[in-house]
């Protein structure tokens, strides 16, 4: 099962390490740095097209996303609760 990120983007939801809004990094320089690398290294993929209100980390990739974390963690534990049913 995937977790929808915004603009037909998705990620499966057991690579999902965290969710967060995005006020949460720039309020740190260290944060700030760790994402400046992480862009370097091509990690970063901004599927928020300039409307970015969360990020989500994943072993590989960090992905911005359009939508509040709130909204994705609500989606997301809904597909967990699906997989346990199922399962």
């Amino acid at each position: 099962m995937y977790l929808h990120l915004g603009k037909g983007h998705m990620v499966s939801w057991k690579e999902i390490v965290f969710i967060g809004q995005i006020e949460c990094l720039e309020n740190s320089e260290e944060t700030r740095n760790f994402l400046e690398k992480k862009e370097e290294e091509g990690q970063i993929i901004d599927v928020s097209q300039g409307e970015t209100q969360s990020f989500i980390i994943t072993p590989e990739n960090i992905y911005l996303s359009l939508i509040s974390a709130g909204t994705l963690e609500k989606r997301l534990n809904k597909l967990k609760f699906a997989a346990v049913k199922e399962g």
